[in-house]
């Protein structure tokens, strides 16, 4: 049975949806738009309610642009869960939310999926 989800705050600044899919053991969230201190709060809301019976969860951070000590706060305590009863993968990074988890670190504890993108090339 797959069980869709979707969950928007906004307001003037602020803006996250998260959408999700259950299959099973398996579960995919999907956050778009802005995860800072606001935000995160019912991010970790929603994992609370929606993490048990998961056995492998993969977040999806294609649409996220922008991300806060907050939101990482929220992913590694997400990923510290999953460690005791299955797996989670953070895939489709964007840059600049890729560039802070490099940066303060969250990218060598949270286990990270090669992105959709091909890096750009040239050849001559």
């Amino acid at each position: 049975m797959i069980k869709n989800y979707e969950l928007r705050i906004k307001d003037e600044v602020l803006h996250l949806e998260i959408k999700s899919v259950h299959d099973g053991g398996k579960f995919t969230v999907k956050l778009i738009g802005k995860l800072d201190a606001v935000t995160a709060i019912e991010l970790d809301k929603f994992m609370a309610k929606e993490l048990d019976g998961v056995n492998d969860l993969t977040i999806d951070l294609k649409d996220l642009s922008y991300i806060a000590s907050a939101g990482l706060r929220i992913l590694l305590k997400t990923q510290k869960r999953m460690d005791t009863q299955g797996e989670m993968y953070v895939k489709n990074i964007q840059r600049d939310v890729r560039t802070v988890m490099d940066m303060t670190g969250f990218s060598r504890l949270l286990t990270l999926e090669e992105d959709e993108r091909k890096p750009f090339s040239v050849s001559f």
